[in-house]
């Protein structure tokens, strides 16, 4: 008896495109539930000490988008790969994709960019794809560029590696899979955590309706596995953190990417090592509202005031790292910093004239319960090609309490820490 489930669709119908699925998308969602879902919580329900390790996701996802190709539908989850407890029951958001009357590579739709391997085949995926690092060529060259840390990867990687292959008939995962391309706005990442391709049989010989078989059975003999599955989620601090790191280095890689994005990643409890770690802080507040008691100013709010040992706080300020001009303008020893970088420059300054008031010192202390006084003041912007002239150093060395850092430096400086 075939494991094969067939059903049937009128594919005249005059509905959109995205509605014609629909059904096939509810019955997808039933069928998994009836046969993984549901036999997976009640194994866990039968062994409650998995709940620890379990890829929590997979019965309590955020969200779970399926790709509906001509060989495969996939099934990613989105979520915590963590939780203190599952639920059994709840809302899930479901999106989904229709690829059926597409000619091209199925995985390439999914992460969004296209392969461009010199090798001139595709490589198929093997049945389980667990830390997979496949970057196109354009990626890793941009991976390179901004000195992502290959060793903070626990992974198997892929170098000018074609697109990858989807077995027509192979039941098929990746697990915790990154993917990269690059273009005009810098890096481009896509990060599956875990992404089922359940193989179909896809009939369109007929005029009047396809038919679409699928098989469930893997799913009936995974149950056990993925019960007892660990998700890679490292606890070494060393590749707990750099992955992270590299997180951040995706982030501010990207042209699109706002200021405001990179001040929220680093502000995150998960993040915030980055900062300590760099400036040797005991602690990291973050956009703390600075009110003048003196006269009456707008409020201040700098990105960051990273607490040393000895109870007196630094400032720290981003900006994007891609420069508008030159930061130098003039020349034959009339160099000086373009209006950009001055501008930049005034705003940390304003910041530590506040601080140069006894009144704003005592209300700050009172209010947050640390001191700030003389602070140096760190403004992160740029790469390190930017700066590294000599005139650049000669003007810098004429600020007083004002370092400015490339992202290089910043990032340099934690990863150095790893290796003493």
């Amino acid at each position: 008896m075939s494991p094969y489930f067939s059903i049937k669709f009128n594919m005249n119908s005059k509905q959109e495109p995205h509605k014609t699925i629909e059904p096939l998308v509810d019955l997808v969602i039933e069928e998994i539930r009836k046969n993984y879902w549901y036999p997976l919580w009640k194994y866990l329900e039968d062994k409650p000490e998995l709940t620890k390790t379990f890829p929590a996701f997979l019965l309590n996802p955020e969200q779970i988008i399926m790709y509906v190709g001509k060989t495969h539908i996939g099934i990613e989850y989105w979520g915590p790969e963590r939780v203190e407890k599952l639920k059994l029951r709840g809302e899930t958001y479901v999106r989904y994709h229709d690829y059926g009357e597409s000619n091209e590579n199925l995985f390439e739709n999914i992460v969004g960019f296209k392969y461009d391997s010199t090798v001139p085949f595709n490589v198929p995926l093997l049945p389980l794809n667990e830390d997979l690092i496949i970057p196109t060529n354009k990626g890793i060259d941009k991976l390179f560029e901004l000195k992502w840390n290959f060793a903070g990867q626990n992974s198997i990687f892929g170098i000018n590696f074609p697109a990858p292959l989807i077995p027509k008939g192979q039941f098929t995962r990746i697990i915790n899979g990154l993917f990269f391309d690059a273009n005009e706005s810098g890096l481009l990442t896509r990060h599956i955590k875990w992404i089922d391709f359940m193989p179909i049989q896809y009939d369109d010989s007929d005029s009047e309706v396809d038919k679409i078989s699928f098989d469930f059975s893997p799913y009936h003999r995974l149950v056990e596995h993925d019960a007892n599955y660990i998700y890679p989620v490292p606890d070494d601090y060393k590749y707990s953190k750099l992955p992270k790191l590299n997180r951040f280095i995706e982030l501010w890689g990207n042209k699109t990417t706002l200021e405001s994005d990179i001040t929220i990643f680093l502000a995150s409890s998960d993040n915030s090592f980055i900062l300590s770690m760099r400036f040797g802080a005991t602690e990291i507040f973050s956009e703390l509202k600075c009110d003048w008691q003196s006269e009456s100013r707008d409020s201040i709010r700098p990105d960051f005031f990273v607490l040393q040992p000895n109870g007196y706080a630094d400032i720290v300020e981003f900006k994007l790292p891609n420069l508008k001009n030159n930061p130098l303008v003039g020349r034959n020893n009339r160099e000086s910093f373009s209006a950009e970088i001055s501008s930049y420059v005034s705003q940390t300054r304003v910041y530590s004239t506040f601080f140069d008031d006894p009144n704003n010192r005592q209300w700050f202390e009172d209010k947050y319960g640390f001191k700030v006084y003389k602070p140096r003041r760190y403004l992160v912007i740029g790469r390190r090609s930017d700066f590294n002239s000599d005139e650049w150093r000669e003007i810098k060395a004429d600020y007083q309490n004002l370092e400015i850092m490339s992202y290089d430096d910043l990032v340099d400086g934690v990863v150095a820490q790893f290796y003493k």
